[in-house]
Formats: C-alpha cells, sequence, structure tokens
C-alpha cells in the first residue's frame, strides 16, 4: 500500500508511504486516498494527513507516470480530483508537513483545512520548469491562502517557500521546531477541533467553503438547523451552568 491507515474514534491517520520515491503521488496512491474519501464521506471524522518518512512529506507527482500522461489524463483530473474530494470532507482536515512539499505534494496540503509544518519543510510549485502547470489545486486554493501577487510569484518562477515565510504570508498556521513534535502538534490542533459539536464543525466548513453568492443564505440556514439541534441546547445549558458557579 502507497498509505497507511490509522483510524481512531474520531480521526483518522493518513501516512504517506513511498519513502523509496519521496512520497511521490503515483496512481496507486491518488487510488488509496480516494478509498479515504469514502470512508469519511460514509462516516465523517477529522483527517490527519502526513509523509511517513524521514524529512519528506511528498516531493510531488510521480514524474515517470506524468511523462506519459496525454491531454485525455489532463481532463480526467487524476490528482486534482482526489484533492477536490479531499478539500469537500464533511469534517475538518489538517497536514503535518516535514521536509519538502512540492508540486502535487504541496497541492496536497493546501487541499487541506489547515497545515502545520516542521521547521525544514518546504513548499514550491516547479510546474512551469517542467514545462505544465500546476493543474491540481495550486492555481486557485494558493491566491486563497497568500493572495494573488505572492501566488503567481511562486507559480511563475517555481521558488521555495520555507517554514518561516510560509508562516508569515498564512500557507501554515504553524510551526515547531523539531519534526519529532510535528505529530503532536498536528493532534494538538485536531484535539481542540474536537471539542466542538460535530454538526457545527461540519456546518461551519459548509459555510467557510460555499462560494460568495451562497453567502449569508448558508449561513442562515446552517444556522437554522443548529438552533434545533440538541448538541446545541446540551452545550449552552452546560454553560450557564459553569458561568453560574
Amino acid at each position: 500500500m502507497s498509505v497507511a491507515v490509522d483510524e481512531r474514534a474520531d480521526r483518522v491517520v493518513v501516512t504517506l508511504d513511498r519513502p523509496e520515491k519521496r512520497n511521490a503521488i503515483d496512481a496507486d496512491m491518488v487510488d488509496a486516498l480516494h478509498e479515504v474519501c469514502a470512508r469519511l464521506e460514509r462516516d465523517p471524522k477529522l483527517l490527519l494527513l502526513t509523509g511517513g518518512a524521514d524529512g519528506i512529506f511528498a516531493g510531488g507527482a510521480d514524474i515517470a507516470q506524468l511523462r506519459e500522461r496525454g491531454r485525455l489524463d489532463a481532463l480526467a483530473a487524476i490528482n486534482a480530483g482526489v484533492f477536490a474530494r479531499i478539500r469537500a470532507l464533511p469534517l475538518p482536515t489538517v497536514a503535518a508537513v516535514d521536509g519538502p512539499a512540492l508540486g502535487g505534494g504541496a497541492e496536497l496540503a493546501y487541499a487541506c483545512d489547515l497545515r502545520v509544518c516542521t521547521a525544514r519543510a518546504f513548499f514550491g510549485q516547479p510546474e512551469v520548469r517542467l514545462g505544465i502547470l500546476a493543474g491540481a489545486g495550486a492555481t486557485h486554493r494558493l491566491p486563497a491562502l497568500v493572495g494573488e501577487a505572492r501566488a503567481k510569484e511562486m507559480l511563475f518562477t517555481g521558488r521555495r517557500v520555507g517554514a518561516e515565510e510560509a508562516a508569515r504570508i498564512g500557507l501554515v498556521n504553524l510551526v515547531v521546531e523539531e519534526p519529532g513534535e510535528l505529530l503532536a502538534a498536528a493532534h494538538g490542533l485536531l484535539d481542540e477541533i474536537a471539542k466542538g459539536s460535530t454538526l457545527a464543525l461540519r456546518l461551519t466548513k459548509l459555510a467557510v467553503d460555499a462560494p460568495p453568492a451562497a453567502h449569508p443564505h448558508v449561513d442562515l440556514v446552517g444556522q437554522a438547523v443548529l438552533f434545533e439541534d440538541e448538541e446545541k441546547r446540551r452545550r449552552m445549558t452546560d454553560f450557564l451552568q459553569r458561568k453560574s458557579r
């Protein structure tokens, strides 16, 4: 298997597992990620996505496979399709990045809702130097994260962005100094997220990801659903009782 899956009570941990190929994203890995998505669509849980090899997240798409793909493969959205599916998962997702996240590897990280990385992590989009464009999400997700001008610079030049700069420009949410701290930090972030109501988290993600034209309607409908949810009443009752002590 090109990924290892660890299913827990409230989350699924997916570890990319092609260390001999620097976790390059190939067709088998895409298929495995689709299987994870299908599982999380049926039984929504939080997702932590990380690289298993020491000092590597994903070095990009598998160039040997990419070189042989033609226009029909491009139109099939092989990588873009699974990344979009990850982006649309019902509950929040976190990418834990150590070392390089390049090309498709960076786009996989962008597909997650949040990103945590080590001080030695770096991100880059070298596609134009290989004669292609970043076609699996970077052209629209990267501008949303860092702004149009910075995104265009990364996409046009292939320049690599280190962890410190990534945090400064909003590409990552948290940087840890030591690689051994990465998974603990990622799980800590998920622990904080897990304190919220599952339904509220799900509807909040839907609202944030909805197109601008859908607002404020999606917010109103989501709030209407939550106002009738028993979990909302229980949580607010608990809050008021704690406040009155």
